[in-house]
């Protein structure tokens, strides 16, 4: 089960600033560090997917938490979900910014506290995931198998350039610097708060000190989907052959531009990762794939899996994709997601 791999760090006083230095590798081993109980609110909503797996949430973390990731491959990390400044820690405060209150104003919010950046979403998860599979070394005499080969096929980053888009809390790019990516460029909306922090303390706090060392080269950049006149997209037009894209698509008004973003970027022969979950509705999703097959691209591969179970044998749960499908409502859309590979056209 893919949330399983997550569960909420006990709340600490950590610094609200980055130490630009190198940071120590966690050590979740030393029992030391995690004296303080943990809030029963925070193990209550970790165990609820299972409880009610068909409920499975699209996001997880409030703003400024810390969230325990259990990967097999590359142990556990601590993931930093960003926060704003000002941040009060209540999701219900955060979702509400920007809505009607009862005397019709309007909640006054930066530009990018409608981002949504302040989560870690379950298809961020999905492409860790998908990473960390592609990633597992073979043991001497085991004979591959076809699921092995085609999660290579699909999710295999080493010695590739990536990009992750609309990052946030940049789970995929730690894990993308983890399974030997040459180089991992994590960005997001200049105004998001992930570059106030999170980005930097994700990357160093579980990239270095590590053995064997890191050697990817990762770093951090503001873009704004389609505006690509900046210094970073100058200096990067066809340097990228992965994109991430996972959890873009909910303003239909931005998906001419994030197609746009992603043209420029992509080096020829790239692949583009999209991976979306249904929470704001599977019209929105499906209309993104109208616009990026218009903007040039072909959807090499495209299929929906369930983020909550597996079959017997380990192997993912998936069915066909499809734009509509009628006997379908808010709440057993919620453990699907679609995930696609894009390439250009010829």
């Amino acid at each position: 089960m893919l949330n399983s791999r997550l569960r909420p760090l006990p709340r600490r006083n950590y610094p609200t600033t980055i130490n630009e230095g190198p940071a120590p590798a966690p050590d979740f081993e030393n029992k030391n560090e995690l004296e303080e109980e943990e809030d029963q609110e925070d193990l209550f909503s970790a165990f609820l997917p299972h409880l009610f797996p068909d409920d499975a949430p699209a996001f997880h973390g409030d703003p400024g938490q810390h969230l325990l990731y259990s990967s097999p491959r590359y142990g556990n990390l601590d993931i930093m979900v960003p926060s704003y400044p000002s941040s009060s820690e209540k999701r219900s405060e955060e979702i509400a910014a920007g809505l009607k209150k009862e005397d019709g104003t309007v909640n006054q919010v930066d530009k990018g506290r409608k981002l949504f950046a302040h989560f870690l979403w379950s298809a961020a998860m999905v492409v860790a995931e998908g990473v960390e599979e592609a990633d597992m070394p073979i043991v001497e005499g085991e004979i591959e198998s076809e699921a092995r080969r085609e999660a290579r096929e699909i999710w295999g980053v080493r010695g590739e350039s990536v990009l992750e888009l609309g990052a946030g809390a940049a789970l995929p790019s730690v894990i993308c610097a983890l399974a030997s990516a040459k180089t991992v460029a994590a960005t997001d909306h200049p105004s998001s708060p992930a570059l106030s922090g999170a980005i930097t303390f994700n990357t160093k706090h579980n990239l270095s000190n590590r053995t064997p060392a890191v050697s990817t080269n990762i770093s951090m950049h503001p873009h704004e989907w389609g505006v690509l006149t900046d210094a970073f997209s100058a200096a990067n037009k066809g340097t990228f052959s992965r994109i991430i894209a996972a959890d873009c698509f909910w303003m239909p008004e931005q998906h001419e531009n994030l197609t746009r973003t992603m043209q420029w970027f992509l080096s020829p022969g790239g692949k583009v990762w999209v991976v979306a979950g249904f929470h704001t509705g599977r019209e929105i999703v499906a209309r993104f794939f109208e616009t990026v097959v218009r903007g040039g691209f072909v959807v090499e591969r495209i299929f929906e899996r369930d983020t909550v179970e597996r079959l017997e044998d380990g192997g993912e749960i998936r069915r066909e994709w499809m734009p509509v499908r009628e006997e379908e409502g808010p709440d057993n859309r919620k453990r699907w997601c679609v995930v696609a590979v894009l390439r250009r056209g010829e």
